[in-house]
């Protein structure tokens, strides 16, 4: 007996000293009671199902940084004045000219942008005018089994946009770098069909400056309360690819695979918004234009060595939304130096001769300036009724008038007496939705009547009017986010 009671009472102690022990390492023993609480491991289905959970969450996150929108239309004209190129020259040759329809594609548009975070966000856009182009190869059967390459199709494809931006202080300063727009004149800063009534773009606007406008360069911009400003710098446009009847429109394009950047150029915009409803902006533009070039014309010693083709562009706008209504105005003006030296240059290398064959540049006489002006108006009619209201669609029945010139003065400006243009349009918008949009307009181009001085039509000094220029066209057009 004396032997098994310290036996006895080790066991005891060391199983004690074991439950104490469990009970001090397990945290899943309750305190007071000492009951043990179960605790279940996860199995291997519900270990996947987490890990999908974790993966579905941050596709969530990536997909609600990605943004994805875009714009369109889809047009269809019928053009009552003759499509000849001689029709300015010899109008009273092509007066009885047939009517001419067409259907187009003036603007097809995909936009994809995304934030990293931390103020960094990509934008891009690339955009079809007139449904692109095709080129395809084929073997003619009629010209003993040649290879030939054909255009398929018209048009062209566009990066307008590619850039990367940084934000400063809540968007009060930005930094972007890319492939940007060029905010100069209402209808680059704004040129979502969205943004004007007609089923074009404005004539006036598209016709003297580069529509859309954009090129390789350097933004600083923000937002401060009331005010948004931008400051650009840019490279230069070509001097070479200024025309008579289009005055700037084509010297932001290159025909090679880069920009060239001999001269550089600034570009600004500032738009206030103090007025409820009401937006008023000015911009501007002003860079050197010869010798932007992979020739080299102008060099020291030469005729043109002090030229410069300096451009420059102040452009006013503004848009009222407001009572139902909805009123937009620009005025642009347009002054180039050395126009008449440059275009003696350009008529001294002609676009073709024996020697050479797809010059990319124009060559044309050009003005001293340009100018343009407009006012559009339209009033939601669906607003006085009440079911259309609730439904949120809209109803605008509109009217616009717009002049423009890209030859206003200059040495040559009696040969091009037809660039001076003015234009009224009258018609409706519909939105059913708010991204979507049908258009009608009838649209009349017309001239200033030239002085005759009393001479009849069989005088050999008599001058033929031009011909007037209605049309008529419908189009239905999209503008929104998609994602």
């Amino acid at each position: 007996m004396m032997t098994k009671k310290p036996i006895m009472t080790a066991m005891l102690a060391c199983g004690i000293t074991m439950g104490a022990m469990a009970q001090g390492t397990n945290a899943n023993v309750d305190g007071t009671t000492g009951a043990t609480y179960q605790v279940r491991e996860n199995t291997d289905k519900e270990k996947k199902t987490d890990a999908k959970d974790c993966k579905a969450a941050k596709l969530i996150d990536a997909v609600s940084r990605l943004h994805i929108g875009g714009y369109g239309e889809a047009v269809m004209t019928r053009n009552y004045y003759s499509q000849s190129f001689n029709r300015y020259k010899y109008p009273e040759r092509y007066k009885d000219d047939p009517s001419h329809g067409r259907f187009d594609l003036p603007h097809v548009c995909l936009n994809i942008g995304y934030d990293f975070g931390k103020g960094w966000t990509f934008g891009s856009e690339i955009e079809f005018e007139h449904g692109g182009n095709g080129t395809a190869v084929e073997i003619e059967a009629e010209e003993a089994g040649e290879y030939e390459a054909e255009v398929e199709k018209g048009g062209e494809v566009n990066l307008e946009q590619f850039w990367i931006n940084k934000e400063f202080w809540g968007g009060k300063f930005n930094i972007k770098a890319g492939e940007i727009i060029v905010p100069v004149g209402y209808s680059n800063a704004y040129h979502e069909p969205n943004k004007f009534f007609t089923v074009y773009r404005p004539e006036g606007e598209a016709t003297i400056m580069p529509n859309t406008w954009h090129q390789v360069g350097l933004s600083l911009w923000g937002r401060l309360k009331d005010w948004r400003y931008e400051v650009q710098l840019l490279s230069g446009l070509n001097s070479e690819s200024f025309t008579a009847e289009n005055f700037a429109h084509y010297g932001a394009t290159s025909p090679y695979e880069f920009k060239v950047a001999n001269n550089y150029a600034g570009a600004f915009r500032v738009d206030n918004y103090s007025v409820k409803g009401l937006r008023i902006g000015l911009s501007g533009y002003y860079g050197y234009t010869f010798r932007n070039t992979l020739r080299t014309p102008g060099l020291p010693g030469t005729k043109y060595e002090n030229v410069t083709g300096a451009l420059g562009i102040i452009a006013l706008d503004f848009s009222l939304d407001r009572w139902n209504w909805i009123v937009r105005g620009n005025v642009d003006f347009a002054h180039f130096a050395d126009a008449d030296a440059i275009s003696e240059y350009n008529q001294a290398n002609w676009t073709h001769h024996k020697y050479q064959d797809g010059n990319p540049h124009h060559y044309s006489n050009i003005g001293s300036n340009a100018v343009c002006y407009a006012i559009e108006a339209g009033y939601n009619v669906f607003s006085q009724i009440r079911k259309l209201r609730e439904k949120n669609e809209k109803m605008y029945v509109f009217g616009r008038f717009e002049h423009y010139n890209t030859m206003c003065s200059g040495t040559y400006k009696s040969l091009y007496k037809y660039t001076k243009k003015y234009r009224c349009a009258f018609g409706v918008n519909y939105s059913p939705i708010k991204q979507i949009t049908f258009k009608g307009e009838y649209s009349y181009r017309f001239f200033e009547k030239p002085n005759n001085n009393g001479l009849t039509s069989d005088s050999p000094l008599y001058i033929q009017s031009y011909n007037n220029e209605p049309s008529l066209s419908l189009s239905v057009t999209y503008c929104g986010k998609l994602l």
